[in-house]
């Protein structure tokens, strides 16, 4: 029986975390066989060059999808999508996949899924329906790739509703749950041992994991936006708190965070970190300690603490919208807010146990053996490839 070649597409660490057990998935099933397409950060050495991580994780990466970032602005984020374009395209052309898949709401993922769907590629597209409504351009994009693709693979119900509600054909659309699920499920992450030989972090001692992007409609205040959180992190750290402090995505204002981060590693805080990427294994190891907190703004505080049962202090408007667990704290730019949330979220173990023993909206942990058994038995013919609005 001849396999279906299935082309995943990621351009950043955070994606390629979410789309691991994808990968473990199709590479276990015998009617399928992927072709890795690895793109935007992950090549790009100002944000870590994690395609070497891709390596450590045992997969083969079958190409990669050179994109030309400009400078840091949104000019330079519409050049990159049709950058992406240019070069996806040569790619998909010479390896003929029978279906792409796509994740989430990115410029790069956007790029890629105009291309795959303007080459009559059957195109997959992963956490649809979802909204954050913080001032990030992320629905739009979501929304878009929601209308341009063939299949959608949702990480709720909720989500699922508001793709049909797009006027997507009920058959297209599969509610899997969050694939970041099926790792904490399967003990998929970095023990203690290992945190404390790669990072010396200390199990017995609290611990704070920092991301904080750029708001893309916001772009030109990112490196103001995250002062207040930078300087709350500093008091906790002189507290003794650990901290470990992560670089953002590649968005427009990113390069402005990392530019306060550097200013930050400088100062030599003690039990204060700053890495350009902790890697999904190392990251999700992290945030599984009895003692860990979550800050920032990442989907990633939303999506994949509840699974960990640890809280999130989640700052300013970016998650705005998102479907969300009872272990999240909101605040603003406000480096007093931001202060005392954190301290609730460490030392108040009313709260903690709360977050441990809630409910996670996002799935049980099975999203990858779904999401390929769609991808091997769906009909590829005339009928996945021509959409119909359904209102």
């Amino acid at each position: 029986m001849k396999r279906r070649v299935i082309a995943v597409y990621t351009g950043n660490r955070a994606e390629y975390g979410l789309q691991y057990p994808i990968l473990r998935a199709i590479a276990a099933d015998k009617r399928l066989a992927y072709k890795l397409l690895v793109s935007g950060a992950h090549l790009q050495q100002a944000f870590g060059r994690t395609k070497a991580e891709i390596a450590k994780d045992g997969f083969d990466v079958h190409a990669e999808v050179k994109i030309a970032m400009g400078d840091d602005s949104l000019f330079g984020t519409a050049q990159a999508i049709g950058s992406g374009i240019l070069s996806l395209s040569r790619v998909l052309a010479r390896l003929k996949p029978d279906i792409l898949v796509v994740y989430a709401d990115r410029f790069e993922g956007f790029s890629a899924v105009i291309t795959g769907t303007q080459m009559n590629i059957p195109t997959a597209h992963v956490e649809g329906g979802d909204i954050t409504e913080g001032g990030a351009l992320d629905d739009s994009v979501r929304h878009a790739m929601t209308k341009l693709a063939h299949l959608h693979f949702t990480t709720n119900e909720e989500a699922a509703e508001r793709v049909r509600k797009l006027g997507e054909e009920p058959w297209r659309v599969h509610n899997v749950g969050f694939p970041a699920v099926d790792l904490v499920r399967a003990g998929l992450l970095a023990s203690p041992e290992e945190l404390l030989q790669r990072f010396g972090v200390d199990v017995g001692k609290p611990l704070v994991v920092f991301t904080q992007h750029s708001v893309t409609t916001e772009y030109d205040e990112a490196g103001a936006q995250v002062r207040p959180a930078l300087k709350a992190m500093e008091r906790l750290a002189r507290e003794g708190v650990q901290i470990l402090l992560t670089y953002p995505n590649n968005d427009a204002g990113g390069r402005r965070i990392i530019a306060e981060l550097e200013k930050l590693r400088r100062r030599n805080v003690p039990n204060l970190q700053v890495h350009a990427s902790l890697g999904r294994y190392n990251y999700h190891g992290a945030l599984a300690l009895p003692r860990a907190v979550c800050v920032g703004n990442s989907s990633s505080g939303i999506k994949e603490t509840p699974a960990l049962g640890c809280p999130f202090v989640n700052v300013g408007s970016r998650q705005n919208g998102r479907l969300r667990g009872g272990n999240v704290l909101d605040v603003g730019y406000d480096e007093e807010k931001i202060y005392e949330a954190c301290r609730k979220a460490l030392f108040d173990e009313t709260f903690r146990r709360l977050c441990r023993g809630g409910g996670n909206p996002y799935g049980i942990g099975d999203a990858g053996p779904k999401i390929a058994q769609v991808l091997a038995t769906v009909p590829l013919d005339k009928r996945l490839l021509q959409k119909k609005m359904t209102y």
